[in-house]
């Protein structure tokens, strides 16, 4: 089955027990990680780090064998770039690329799954990566 990425958002549901997203969020990372192999990148990583206060509490929560860590690739970056240009060109104030380009462009070029619970960006700027979104 093809990899999953999975978003930062729906990992800091779970680990801050988000009282709206919590169960739509455990119950997806459930389903996603029964049948796929889930990735996260280092923007994730650094996204979900606000949450805990040392670097060994994060990888018990982020076990590297549930959770396979993998670089940022060169043409992610490149995608990642030109999507947040399309973003400008129509409007979007943000003065540097946000973290969603970066996720959104890695799973993009890598043909991953995007577990998230916020697809607007991702469906208008990388409307070839397939979401599991509620």
């Amino acid at each position: 089955m093809t990899p999953v990425l999975v978003d930062s958002n729906v990992l800091l549901d779970v680990a801050t027990q988000d009282p709206k997203w919590l169960t739509w969020s455990g119950a997806a990372l459930e389903r996603a990680g029964a049948g796929a192999v889930l990735i996260i990148n280092p923007i994730i990583f650094a996204e979900v780090s606000i949450s805990y206060a040392r670097i060994e509490e994060l990888d018990a929560a982020l076990p590297a064998e549930l959770f396979r860590r993998e670089a940022l690739p060169w043409e992610a970056a490149f995608l990642a770039g030109k999507s947040f240009l399309a973003y400008r060109r129509r409007g979007g104030a943000r003065q540097a690329p946000l973290p969603d380009f970066y996720i959104g462009a890695h799973a993009a070029v890598r043909r991953y799954r995007l577990l998230t619970r916020d697809a607007m960006r991702y469906r208008t700027y990388f409307p070839s990566v397939e979401l599991i979104a509620p």
